[in-house]
């Protein structure tokens, strides 16, 4: 069972009665086991008392193991606790029954609620393995709002994911399968992220990723940059290697550290500042710059790029045309303000 699972199943009331319905249960037990030893001394001893206890409230009624024919009250006290027990024995298999029931109920709704959210997504990215590369780009993609749904068969590495993003659309499956492709929404996605542990698993996925969806952005993560040209036959659109990456880093760490400390503070700040582009949609009129994207402290404008020609700190009177990327640093507010200027949202 999920860890959120076992969560809910502990919080809800069903289960607090259980408990509750349990400890009076075992007050009853006491009291039962006590009574009878007083009643039954000096002949009666501890598991005598307590197996009469327990054959009153279990129903069983094999006789009087403790002799109580010379006390009537003992009598009386037996029909008290036989019928405080019974009563609290039906409370608790109720309450059982009801717990199980809620639990299998919840689970088979929030399935089916996570499959319609999934199924009216458009626009969204798919990430494929929930391994520490993968959980980064999840983590990422929560930052900056935009909506994800996770692919992982490694029931373990999909609970600690979801055991601090309960409300994450995920998928417990494999990400190579073209039907759990189609289940997390391939056909309306903008991305998919092959990050899982294994190089050939991800070339899998890129490959049924480009047969399902071919307009679908795949990006690639790789051990081994040997296998590159690979994966570009498989389809991948962007290739990773987190060895070659974190040379480069380092190497950047020593030569150029302002430039590493300034994007390490980007990173982590909590207003989610990131380098973000935006596409000017199709059918965009050609307009000055200055005319459709006015300055703002919600975005700063770095660069432009259309056509293989890349123009920085671009003046006001820039043409902007249909297709052309901006490249700006943004927090996601800003990042919307933005779409929302060129309808591109």
């Amino acid at each position: 069972m999920e860890r959120g699972g076992l969560r809910k199943i502990i919080r809800s009331r069903h289960f607090e009665g259980l408990l509750y319905g349990s400890v009076l249960l075992l007050v009853i037990t006491v009291c039962g086991t006590l009574g009878y030893h007083y009643l039954g001394r000096p002949v009666a001893t501890w598991i005598d008392s307590f197996y009469m206890t327990f054959i009153t409230i279990a129903t069983i009624g094999y006789g009087e193991t403790v002799d109580l024919s010379h006390h009537p009250m003992g009598r009386l006290f037996t029909v008290f606790i036989a019928t405080v027990g019974i009563a609290t024995m039906s409370y608790l298999f109720s309450k059982l029954v009801a717990l199980l029931i809620d639990a299998d109920l919840n689970a088979d709704l929030r399935k089916k609620r996570m499959d319609k959210q999934i199924a009216a997504l458009k626009g969204h990215y798919i990430v494929c393995g929930m391994g520490r590369v993968g959980s980064n780009v999840a983590s990422e993609l929560v930052k900056t709002r935009r909506t994800f749904v996770v692919i992982e068969n490694d029931r373990p590495a999909l609970d600690a994911w979801l055991e601090h993003h309960p409300g994450s659309l995920y998928l417990h499956e494999d990400a190579a399968d073209d039907s759990a492709l189609q289940r997390a929404g391939l056909a309306h996605a903008a991305g998919v992220f092959a990050v899982t542990g294994d190089d050939s698993h991800n070339l899998m996925v890129a490959l049924s990723v480009k047969l399902l969806n071919p307009k679908a952005r795949v990006v690639v993560r790789l051990h081994d940059i040997r296998n590159a040209n690979k994966a570009k036959r498989a389809g991948a659109d962007e290739i990773v290697s987190p060895d070659f990456t974190g040379g480069m880093r380092i190497a950047s760490a020593m030569v150029r550290p302002h430039v590493v400390n300034f994007m390490d503070q980007m990173l982590h700040t909590d207003d989610g500042l990131r380098v973000e582009e935006v596409i000017v949609p199709a059918g965009f009129v050609d307009t000055p710059l200055a005319a459709r994207i006015p300055k703002s402290k919600d975005y700063l404008l770095m660069a432009t790029h259309a056509q293989g020609r890349w123009i920085f700190n671009p003046a006001d009177d820039h043409l902007l045309q249909a297709g052309a990327a901006l490249v700006f640093m943004a927090g996601p507010d800003g990042r919307a303000h933005l779409e929302k200027l060129l309808g591109a949202s």
